[in-house]
């Protein structure tokens, strides 16, 4: 059994259920895996795969609802969830795609992907238990965007998908909990304490891009702070806004001189 083709095979899949139970088996199994040196082919696949539903727009298409109603919190939460199912494409699709790395590195990724596939079911639960579900609101594909301008550069992937696009959401967590708890709605606590589990993981994500983003760096003999400006820039990776979740950053190994970047320039 062959890890990198695997997950290919799991990055394929359409329908969400399927994708998270194969991910996560995929994650229990991965010390039986071997790990290809050259990445499978994409010959006829579609990449990623992903259900009919929800319609994809621009995120400028996206309309925002206050979390103070049902259906504001419905919206909100099928958003987030939509983030998480990105996300689980955006882990498999690092596993498979890159070559040269060590196994550590396809481990970490699919370790990522197993806990953004628990994330997705958790939200999704939560959706069905308010009468919603996954699909039936419309949803934006920023996060993939990224991925496909960063498939051929391993170390600008790790730059700006969990460096940049991922760590975001340590910033818009705390606020959209506090948003929730100040509603305090027996569905918007339980919410709030989702996002509790995700936060603290999301943590460990962003921290897994920090280590390989500068193990790259020093592989190639490259200053990791300034090339992240080149790779920024280069990509035209959106600019972060504050404010900033500054611990959590910390926690995740963003530098001291990254922070004073994020908050000057």
């Amino acid at each position: 059994m062959e890890l990198r083709h695997r997950a290919l095979q799991v990055l394929c899949l359409s329908d969400p259920e399927q994708k998270v139970a194969q991910t996560l088996e995929l994650q229990a199994q991965a010390a039986h895996f071997s790990i290809a040196d050259q990445a499978p082919s994409t010959d006829g696949l579609t990449l990623p795969g992903h259900p009919e539903r929800p319609e994809l727009r621009s995120h400028t298409e996206m309309a925002r609802r206050s979390p103070a109603t049902p259906e504001g919190r419905a919206v909100l939460l099928h958003a987030i969830a939509h983030i998480e199912f990105n996300a689980i494409n955006l882990a498999l699709d690092a596993v498979w795609r890159f070559d040269g790395m060590p196994r550590p590195y396809y481990l970490d990724w699919l370790r990522v992907a197993a806990e953004e596939a628990r994330h997705f079911q958790m939200l999704r639960d939560h959706l069905r238990g308010q009468g919603r579900d996954y699909g039936d609101y419309p949803a934006h594909q920023g996060l993939w965007t990224m991925c496909e301008k960063t498939r051929h550069d391993a170390t600008a992937r790790m730059a700006l998908v969990p460096r940049t696009m991922e760590a975001r959401g340590l910033d818009a967590t705390p606020l959209i909990q506090r948003k929730l708890r100040q509603v305090g709605t027996p569905d918007a606590l339980a919410a709030a304490r989702i996002l509790d589990v995700i936060l603290e993981e999301e943590v460990g994500h962003v921290a897994i891009g920090n280590h390989w983003y500068r193990w790259l760096c020093e592989r190639q003999g490259l200053e990791p702070e300034s090339h992240y400006a080149t790779l920024v820039r280069r990509h035209e990776a959106p600019r972060l806004k504050p404010p900033f979740n500054e611990a959590a950053r910390r926690q995740a190994g963003f530098s001291e001189t990254e922070l004073r970047w994020l908050q000057h320039g």
